[in-house]
């Protein structure tokens, strides 16, 4: 059987007569040859060794950034971890398949997910031993590194491409909107064609700009620009051209957000506008500041007359002018008179209210700013401030178990940043949820527990809270062989073995990561004592 980490001779690779998994990835649709490429590569890599290649996992034209969309991936992952596999080692060309991640440790954190589970992660362009010095393990980081790094140089690149594109009026992405058509340029800058919606060019030399639309849709433009000025709100003027038939580019019924998006949008002026909002590397989307916007005035032939455009944002400055805390609440208990009940829906569609997010921002939330105007939800809302104070005792109770276990083993305990799992022993996966208590109608008390199934841990940190959910009341350390999927329900008194697992404090917990010398272990053994050793 397949010992991960145990020193094998080529001769002695051979004879165990391996069966693996070839992983393929390819970033972009247009690179048709790669995949079999890599199959080749591997599948020559693999008859070097003697090992039978069994199954293969491919994502084509899925960027190696994140694992979010690469669905083969995540099924190799769960495979293993399931015990569905047959194999004992995957290939892959390179380590920049295995993946670019912007964090290189997330690179390791997948091999050793499969690792754990005696499956080998073998890249073809190093030989293979099946263990791992000193060397190898640089090596490794070293290269997983260079594919992290390589991204992100890659990214600033293609960023400054673009800005540069901008700058001499060339559309980057995006449709193209109402009353507005994309037209194609060849490399000499002549027409070619115009683009319909989903088409996109298939040369790189390639540009694409802006240029008005049918007349019709130019004529309704227009028309939305003078009936703003004449002082119809933007969900008038929308029920007025849902009344009279008119579609947007996406063919569906005008909103109030639709007709905004007319009366903002610079390229109707033919103004050409990029990076308002930036989301490098598959980051979340995130406004920029005027400052770092990039703008090529009069890139396209325009559709609005830069006086009407002009006359609109001014209004839209005067509207959105900063205004105090007591006017946006007089604003709100306005609202509240004449609609007898608020919500974020209500305050959004209020056309002499600016967006709830800014009352959010402005009050802490949206029910602090009830409160203040005196306004009670019919529903009871109390369970989000409690929830939000509960994610906050979940990050000081795993931080408070973190420092506990390295201040008495004296190590670094490795910890997921995204979901908090810690790994204790090197094998060893322990994840801490709340419980949040709920009092029934009948007077008793009930918690709910919910287990992380998609994060498979070897343990779950149950934290009871008590009935103000204050304070920790609790905990259930519970196995997976035990408990491992849906939820448990527990009430004060629980029937059955399940009170074995409770403990009031996670002194139990903290001397599973004691680790010991066998030979203390085999002596405390001999004593009758209880030692953790692995």
């Amino acid at each position: 059987m397949l010992q991960t980490g145990t020193a094998y001779t080529p001769s002695q690779i051979m004879s165990l007569c391996l069966k693996g998994a070839m992983y393929i990835r390819m970033s972009t649709e247009l690179q048709v040859e790669s995949p079999e490429n890599q199959e080749r590569a591997i599948r020559t890599y693999a008859a070097q060794y003697g090992i039978e290649i069994i199954k293969t996992y491919a994502d084509l034209g899925v960027s190696g950034i994140n694992t979010e969309k690469r669905e083969q991936f995540q099924t190799l992952i769960d495979d293993v971890e399931k015990g569905r596999n047959e194999f004992n080692i995957v290939l892959y060309l390179d380590e920049s398949r295995w993946g670019r991640f912007v964090d290189s440790r997330e690179a390791d954190y997948h091999r050793m997910r499969l690792e754990r589970k005696n499956v080998l992660c073998q890249s073809c362009e190093k030989p293979l031993t099946l263990t791992s010095n000193i060397a190898d393990r640089i090596m490794t980081l070293l290269r997983d590194e260079s594919a992290s790094d390589y991204c992100r140089q890659l990214s600033q690149k293609v960023w400054a491409g673009q800005c540069n594109l901008v700058a001499k009026g060339y559309r980057q992405g995006g449709v193209a909107g109402f009353g507005l058509r994309r037209m194609l340029l060849d490399e000499s800058g002549n027409p070619k064609q115009e683009l319909t919606m989903g088409q996109r060019k298939s040369l790189l030399t390639e540009r694409v700009i802006l240029m008005p639309g049918p007349e019709d849709e130019c004529q309704i433009v227009l028309w939305i620009y003078d009936q703003f000025i004449a002082g119809i709100s933007e969900t008038d003027i929308a029920i007025q051209l849902n009344a009279q038939g008119v579609k947007t580019h996406f063919d569906r019924p005008w909103s109030r957000g639709t007709v905004c998006e007319v009366l903002t949008n610079e390229k109707y002026v033919g103004n050409n506008l990029f990076n308002r909002t930036s989301g490098k590397m598959k980051s979340k989307a995130k406004p920029n500041p005027e400052s770092q916007w990039v703008r090529k005035e009069r890139a396209f032939e325009p559709i609005v007359d830069m006086e009407r455009f002009y006359t609109v944002q001014g209004i839209y400055r005067e509207r959105n002018k900063k205004t105090t805390d007591e006017e946006l609440l007089q604003g709100l208990r306005d609202l509240y008179a004449r609609q007898g009940r608020l919500s974020a829906l209500i305050i959004d569609e209020a056309d002499f209210l600016p967006p709830s997010s800014l009352f959010s921002t402005r009050f802490g939330g949206l029910l602090r700013a009830y409160r203040l105007i005196g306004y009670t939800p019919a529903h009871d809302y109390r369970y989000i401030a409690i929830n939000q104070r509960l994610r906050a005792i979940h990050a000081e109770i795993v931080t408070d178990v973190l420092h506990s276990i390295e201040s008495l083993c004296g190590r670094q305990i490795p910890i997921d940043p995204k979901c908090c799992l810690l790994e204790l022993n090197h094998n060893l996966c322990v994840s801490v949820v709340i419980s949040r208590c709920f009092t029934t109608p009948a007077g008793t008390r009930r918690w709910k527990i919910r287990f992380d199934s998609g994060l498979r841990p070897d343990i779950t940190v149950a934290v009871r809270m008590d009935t103000s959910n204050e304070a920790i009341y609790d905990y259930y350390i519970l196995p997976a062989l035990e408990f491992s999927h849906g939820q448990l329900k527990l009430s004060e008194d629980n029937v059955g073995f399940m009170d074995s697992f409770r403990t009031d404090t996670l002194d139990y917990l903290l001397n599973l990561s004691v680790n010991i010398s066998l030979d203390k272990a085999v002596e405390d053994g001999a004593r009758g004592n209880s030692t953790n050793f692995h």
